[in-house]
């Protein structure tokens, strides 16, 4: 019979042979066994276990009064801001339109200011909206109904935006990086 520590994997077995190297030099156990043993007297432990539950994130409102940081007033605040969904679909987007992760990263750094990729960022200096910080907000229906919710919508308005007046997500980053604004 051999017995196996499972949580330091120590062995303990009459055949082992007394090879100290293995476990640091350390003498090695051994288990002696009289008598008979049957199925009655052997035991073996069991265990069960559960997925740890899930956090429940509740988003934070606060008003800013600057860059749009912040989600109060204007459309009401109907769900979870899911920047890593929204940044996801941003990139297949800049990718289908064959720009590289330059670009990305642009984009990914003028909306980071901007609204930190969330769909219900508002303004209340200004009035500008949503993860492109549109002004008004209302603008960006002209995306889809679901602008102030939505953050497909809003990535393509955005995107609509910067190509338009700037070219690039890198282009509208630089006149960010020295104006304060895009």
């Amino acid at each position: 019979m051999n017995i196996v520590d499972p949580y330091s994997g120590a062995t303990a077995s009459p055949e082992f042979a007394s090879v100290h190297s293995r476990f640091l030099d350390q003498p090695i156990q051994k288990l002696a066994v009289s008598g008979k043993a049957n199925a009655e007297t052997v035991s073996i432990d069991s265990f069960s276990s559960k997925a740890a539950p899930k956090p429940v994130v509740k988003p934070t409102v606060t008003s800013s009064s600057s860059s749009g940081s912040g989600s109060s007033g204007g459309a009401p605040a109907a769900g979870t801001p899911d920047p890593g969904s929204a940044q996801a679909y941003a990139q297949s987007v800049l990718a289908s339109q064959g720009m590289g992760a330059d670009q990305f990263n642009c984009l990914v750094a003028l909306w980071n200011r901007e609204s930190h990729w969330n769909v219900y960022a508002y303004n209340s200096s200004t009035g500008a909206y949503g993860i492109p910080q549109a002004l008004p907000g209302s603008k960006m229906a002209s995306a889809g109904s679901d602008w102030a919710t939505n953050f497909v919508t809003q990535v393509n308005w955005g995107l609509g935006y910067v190509d338009g007046r700037y070219g690039t997500p890198c282009g509208a980053w630089d006149h960010s990086e020295s104006t304060g604004w895009y």
